[in-house]
């Protein structure tokens, strides 16, 4: 288990070193600084604001704060954590953790005794290793919803109380597909739903594309596949069978990919993860809604000439909504060079004291309650109803939120379903090849 990831990670040092990211010891280490790195540059003003607080309570410390972008970020910090250059604390993902964990590069925070109830249900409980330690402590949430051109949505008769309220069925694909077909306009100006309509030239279509999705489907199928009684593996955390094998999942990937062979759905072709992801398709006026995540809110705010407004994600067979429930976390790495320091830092960035800060700038939603409320109100300053988003924290009658899986061998996972995703999306495979490729990733999980 463990020679197999080390050797992913000494090929990631190569590549670093060859790159220069990995050159000298840039952690800027010493005993009176913390060095903290994230990859969020929206929330970097925030963060450094939670600095000088810190630095005012603890005036013998420092935080060095360095933001990378998102490949850069886990570039360098695979390679540091190889050759010692490794920040004190950093943002953690979920996705990263089993491997983090495994490799036993992050330092155990039960001293820090984190009050899961402190924080939105289920954030804290996801940091918790297979070992029963803690090695992260709650720093902010995400959930998923549809993100519409209101402009396109009222051309097409379509109010925000029917955007609000669709559902959907694998067999037919309910309100929700007659309302995707109804955002979709072809060259000619016809409809999706309209006689005539040329499925090959269209030049709106009613649902933007994300990709395939890989193996969490996140902004792609997770909300269907959930509100449809699936889960990912056979328990909520640390799983050792995936289900990727469902009928009930891949009749649901076989009904949503099935929308591009509509013409409902942007091509696969269409999609480009560095230039041309759905907020890109919806700026551009290609497509006119698009599942997305609470990070990307400001973003959707700020296109000029689109008024987007969002709604919750449609109701599936099950009766209930769903929506994956994301959450960052605050590690610190076990050869940080400050541990006293990182551990007074991470305390701060979980307190309420700085996620009321990271609130009131209205990019995130922080981990606290009181981080939340305030993050509520500077959205609404702006002008922005976040309700599509807070509100399958706080309804659990009629919405299921669910965790990104957390498992042994996310990157395995996610090596092994890409292609299978893109096959079956971009090239027209049938989904039961999807029997095989969770044969070969419970196999990985079994070692």
């Amino acid at each position: 288990m463990r020679l197999r990831t080390l050797t992913a990670l000494a090929g990631a040092l190569t590549l670093s070193l060859a790159t220069g990211c990995a050159q000298g010891d840039s952690t800027g280490a010493s005993a009176n600084t913390v060095t903290y790195w994230l990859w969020d540059a929206n929330q970097l003003p925030a963060y450094q604001a939670c600095a000088k607080g810190f630095e005012k309570e603890n005036p013998r410390l420092r935080v060095k704060i360095t933001q990378l972008g998102w490949s850069d970020y886990w570039t360098k910090l695979t390679a540091g954590f190889i050759a010692g250059t490794q920040p004190d604390v950093f943002t953690d993902h979920i996705q990263k953790f089993g491997q983090f964990a495994d490799l036993n590069v992050l330092e155990p925070l039960d001293d820090l005794n984190i009050d899961e109830s402190a924080y939105q249900p289920g954030l804290a409980a996801n940091w918790i290793g297979q070992d029963g330690h803690r090695y992260g402590t709650p720093k902010d949430w995400d959930t998923v919803a549809l993100f519409y051109n209101d402009k396109m949505a009222k051309a097409a008769g379509l109010t925000a109380d029917q955007l609000g309220n669709l559902s959907w069925n694998p067999e037919d694909g309910g309100t929700f597909e007659k309302a995707i077909a109804r955002l979709t306009v072809d060259k000619n100006g016809k409809r999706g739903d309209e006689p005539g309509f040329d499925k090959n030239n269209v030049k709106v279509y009613g649902l933007g594309s994300n990709g395939g999705g890989y193996g969490d489907g996140q902004t792609q199928w997770s909300m269907f596949a959930a509100s449809a009684g699936w889960s990912y593996t056979e328990k909520a955390r640390w799983g050792t069978r995936y289900q990727y094998d469902s009928k009930t999942f891949q009749s649901v990937i076989k009904w949503y990919f099935g929308l591009a062979k509509k013409g409902y759905l942007a091509p696969f072709s269409d999609y480009n993860v560095q230039s041309n992801q759905a907020n890109t398709q919806v700026a551009a006026g290609t497509a006119a809604a698009a599942f997305d995540g609470a990070w990307m809110i400001s973003t959707y705010a700020g296109f000029k000439g689109r008024d987007v407004k969002s709604a919750p994600t449609p109701v599936g067979p099950t009766g209930k909504r769903a929506t994956m429930m994301n959450g960052l976390a605050d590690s610190i790495t076990k050869a940080s060079k400050n541990k006293e320091g990182a551990r007074k830092w991470v305390a701060y960035l979980a307190s309420d004291e700085c996620q009321s800060v990271v609130g009131k700038a209205g990019v995130v939603f922080p981990a606290t309650p009181a981080g939340t409320e305030a993050a509520i109100a500077a959205y609404k300053e702006k002008g922005i109803d976040v309700s599509a988003f807070t509100e399958p924290v706080a309804d659990k009658k009629d919405f299921r939120t669910f965790s990104y899986p957390i498992t042994n061998y996310a990157a395995d996972v996610t090596a092994l379903m890409q292609p299978a995703m893109e096959d079956i999306y971009g090239n027209g495979k049938p989904v039961t090849g999807l029997d095989q490729t969770n044969s070969q990733i419970n196999l990985i999980l079994d070692q």
